[in-house]
């Protein structure tokens, strides 16, 4: 099962024709989470042909609009289109209270339950968990209260060598979880069969880390270490570094950096300023730092 990104929106403040706010849909392990919900996020969603009935996890990185304003509409659309399971939202203090006065005020009614996962810690913690998926904040440091989230596969079980196993009438199917669990198995005459012989390593699991509206924070280093792939705003360029910590945002040469320290494995750049006309300028500078760089390609599903 591999892991996969679809980037629906990445361009700051404003929707454009051709591009939209912050928004993310993230497959991992047969689990699909959205990542912040901007404006326009159900059409992108529609035109990147997700599934709707499978979200049932949404992580709101904060409460500025071009990262959360289109978390009502689609919650409603939720209810249109019949859904009966609950969802999981995720995001800052202050998240249900907003959600809520709208549902309220438009007298938007749910045949399904909103859990809110009101965040408000300035460390890392584990907010998600079950048998194949971890997801952890990332404390940022923006106008407002931020997180970022990292999220982890599992280790995977070892994959069984059928054509040694199959040499020993003694192993029977019943004894296989064990052996993919990474166990030895003893014969009747007690002589030990090592795990790797009965076994090849699995995929090593891998890593997604979203760090969102951000100044540089060299805090996230410890967190996102070693991470597979890493996606981290760069609204500006570094000749404008002054405006960047002013409105509490990061430049691609600041990008490139924490992605070096980490040790990521590939950095992709986003929620670019609308001043920039040629994005290619982003990933220009910031490959001076980071040679495994990339612009966004919005709609596109991309392995991790």
């Amino acid at each position: 099962m591999s892991t996969y990104l679809t980037i629906l929106g990445f361009n700051s403040a404003i929707p454009t024709i051709n591009s939209s706010p912050t928004a993310q849909f993230l497959e991992m392990e047969e689990r699909s989470f959205l990542i912040d919900c901007g404006e326009g996020t159900q059409v992108q969603l529609r035109k990147a042909k997700a599934k709707f009935s499978k979200i049932n996890h949404i992580f709101i990185s904060h409460l500025h609009g071009d990262h959360c304003f289109g978390l009502p509409g689609l919650i409603a659309s939720f209810r249109l289109l019949g859904r009966e399971t609950p969802l999981h939202v995720y995001g800052p203090k202050g998240i249900k209270k907003m959600l809520e006065t709208i549902f309220t005020i438009t007298e938007t009614h749910r045949g399904f339950e909103v859990v809110y996962h009101e965040l408000d810690k300035d460390y890392s913690e584990k907010i998600y968990e079950d048998s194949r998926v971890e997801v952890y904040t990332i404390p940022l440091d923006h106008r407002i209260y931020c997180n970022g989230y990292l999220f982890k596969e599992k280790p995977k079980e070892r994959h069984l060598n059928m054509q040694e196993i199959s040499k020993y009438k003694e192993i029977e199917t019943c004894d296989y979880h064990n052996i993919k669990a990474g166990k030895d198995f003893v014969l009747s005459d007690g002589y030990v069969l090592k795990n790797e012989i009965l076994t090849t390593d699995p995929v090593p699991p891998v890593s997604y880390a979203f760090c969102s509206d951000t100044r540089y924070l060299e805090n996230v280093i410890p967190v996102i270490k070693n991470a597979t792939v890493l996606y981290h705003e760069s609204t500006f360029l570094h000749d404008l570094k002054e405006m960047a910590d002013y409105t509490g945002h990061a430049t691609a040469l600041e990008a490139a950096m924490i992605a070096k320290k980490a040790e990521v494995g590939k950095l992709i750049l986003g929620h670019f300023s609308n001043r920039y006309a040629d994005l290619t300028v982003f990933t220009d500078e910031a490959r001076t730092i980071f040679p495994n760089t990339f612009l966004p390609k919005a709609l596109e599903a991309v392995k991790i």
